[in-house]
């Protein structure tokens, strides 16, 4: 009884003393900074399964509004087996996304690596991102306004819209998917559909594309096992095209294609030449045509935004010369409602949730420190979704887009900083152009509900199955 009575004075005694020192020290914790509130979870796994819980695209999802009523838009977490500042603050992801490389890093887990390639232009960092990037600015600037470049995405879009005369029900992912590709492959590799190669990579892209977003484990027959073994096959189809290049003194039926001018690049090596044109297939076939679908659906249900893009195309369309004539770059610099469709389309679906980061130092931001060495996720979609930034966040109204302003801090669907994408400018062209022709040579409605799923990763569980009613035969461009 004597020690049970010792015992409860010394807690008592203990109390009193921990909680002289917690008021004492509370202003000094305050003035220097605290890591934000949160709870890290499960052992190992932390929060991740959470986090990566399936949901609508065009909503945050439980885990992030559950976190953020409990602890704010900023909060810590254990995620991808590191300790993580989740942010889905404006303020804070612009400022994450501003001091790359001097606060902060690119950190996408090591599995992601080991698909990719370690020379890749998403995962690598500091001075050979900055050279890679460099290349990529570059050869964006000389394609995007390319009128070949441009007619090529015109007749693949005809070419895709004539394939559906007779058909009543088409899936517009696998559509748009291959009329990404088809463009793509060509510009970087000056390959048309028809050719044996194409198809080819073409199937171990598929494979790759599905072993991106699997469970990262290395067994022969998984998803995983079977992207890393797609990549080296695709590297090795990319390293004979470079060989036939260059036994051919680059002097080509082809040139004008992105490959053409890497060869010309001295500072780049081989494999970082083979990760560029990975990296350009994977963002010219999978984001591009997920952004065509997100445009797609949310227009089938807004018959009001559909009809003005319409009427937008029609006015464009009335201009030209003659009637098949081909689109050229101040005719997309007249698409401003197109725009701002595309520019809605990408805040309400999406496409990419958030990015990896992690702290290089510890960083003081407003009232609270983000501790050196842990993984940092910006997340876009809780800012593009966040009411008392967009009003009526949860609705599709290209409208908003009218004399926007200055939008930098609350609009990043293609991320920021000097890791902005270089081939924003080319998914939107391309968008705008299928948009284009499909407004003028069809109807549509989507059957069923189908609605894009994060899962991060975002697509359309059915593949959005379209009821198409021609308006008129397609008109030819030749």
């Amino acid at each position: 009884m004597v020690e049970g009575v010792c015992f409860v004075v010394l807690v008592g005694l203990l109390g009193a003393a921990l909680g002289l020192v917690f008021n004492h020290f509370l202003p000094l914790l305050l003035k220097l900074g605290v890591a934000p509130r949160g709870t890290f979870g499960w052992p190992l796994f932390g929060e991740t399964l959470s986090f990566l819980k399936p949901h609508a695209s065009n909503a945050l999802g439980t885990f992030l509004l559950d976190h953020c009523s409990r602890y704010g838009k900023v909060f810590k977490s254990h995620l991808f087996f590191s300790p993580t500042v989740v942010s889905c603050d404006q303020e804070l992801n612009y400022f994450i996304l501003q001091n790359e490389d001097k606060l902060f890093q690119c950190s996408y887990p090591k599995p992601i690596h080991g698909v990719l390639g370690k020379s890749s232009l998403l995962v690598v960092v500091g001075d050979t991102h900055k050279r890679l990037r460099n290349v990529a600015l570059t050869l964006v600037s000389t394609t995007k306004s390319n009128p070949e470049y441009l007619n090529d995405i015109e007749r693949t879009a005809i070419h895709i819209l004539d394939s559906w005369k007779g058909k009543q029900v088409v899936s517009f992912c696998e559509e748009a998917r291959k009329f990404t590709f088809n463009v793509i492959v060509k510009q970087v590799l000056g390959l048309t559909p028809d050719e044996p190669r194409t198809a080819e990579i073409l199937g171990d892209f598929l494979a790759f594309m599905r072993g991106l977003i699997s469970f990262p484990l290395y067994i022969p027959g998984t998803p995983y096992a079977r992207a890393v073994q797609a990549r080296t096959r695709i590297s090795s189809t990319i390293k004979a095209i470079v060989e036939e290049r260059r036994r051919n003194g680059g002097n080509s039926n082809k040139n004008g294609d992105f490959l053409e001018i890497l060869l010309s690049v001295n500072n780049l090596s081989e494999d970082e030449k083979v990760s560029f044109v990975l990296d350009s297939l994977l963002g010219g076939y999978e984001t591009t045509s997920l952004l065509m679908a997100m445009a797609v659906q949310f227009l089938a249900h807004s018959p009001a935004a559909l009809e003005q893009l319409k009427l937008e195309q029609q006015n464009i369309r009335s201009i030209k010369k003659h009637g098949d004539e081909y689109l050229n770059w101040e005719d997309y610099k007249k698409m401003e409602f197109t725009q701002n469709v595309i520019n809605e389309a990408l805040r309400c679906g999406n496409i990419v949730k958030f990015v990896h980061r992690k702290a290089l130092k510890d960083v003081r931001f407003k009232d609270y420190v983000i501790p050196s060495g842990w993984k940092v996720l910006p997340i876009f979609s809780a800012v593009h979704l966040d009411p008392s930034l967009h009003g009526s966040a949860l609705q599709f109204d290209p409208w908003r887009w009218e004399n926007a302003g200055q939008t930098c801090k609350k609009f990043m669907p293609f991320g920021g900083g000097p890791r902005f994408c270089p081939g924003s400018e080319l998914a939107k062209v391309e968008t705008a152009f299928f948009l284009h022709h499909l407004v003028l040579t069809y109807r549509w409605r989507t059957e069923g509900d189908d609605q894009p799923m994060a899962y991060p990763y975002v697509e359309f569980q059915s593949g959005l199955q379209l009821r198409v009613d021609p308006i008129l035969s397609n008109r030819q461009v030749n």
